[in-house]
């Protein structure tokens, strides 16, 4: 399951970046990335859709958010914490 996640969330950040799934690193930042805000808001929506959760994310204040965005791989621990809250 854990790869799936790191997939699908990479895939995710992959089309707001407008790159292949493979360019995206687990250390890329989003500005590395070149998401900018909006990008980040139309992730965090697709990633609420694809996985079916609710993201703890402030878009006024990104940086006062539970949903940690330091980097690939931070979002994608944060997005499966919130999987496996929601399997219970």
């Amino acid at each position: 399951m854990s790869d799936e996640v790191a997939e699908k969330v990479k895939a995710i950040l992959a089309e707001q970046a407008v790159l292949e799934p493979s360019d995206v690193e687990m250390t890329s930042t989003l500005d590395s990335l070149g998401i900018d805000s909006l990008g980040l808001v139309e992730a965090v929506f697709a990633i609420e859709e694809t996985f079916d959760v609710q993201v703890p994310f402030n878009a006024n204040d990104p940086s006062d958010s539970d949903f940690d965005i330091t980097n690939v791989a931070s979002m994608i621990d944060a997005v499966r914490k919130l999987v496996a809250e929601k399997q219970g």
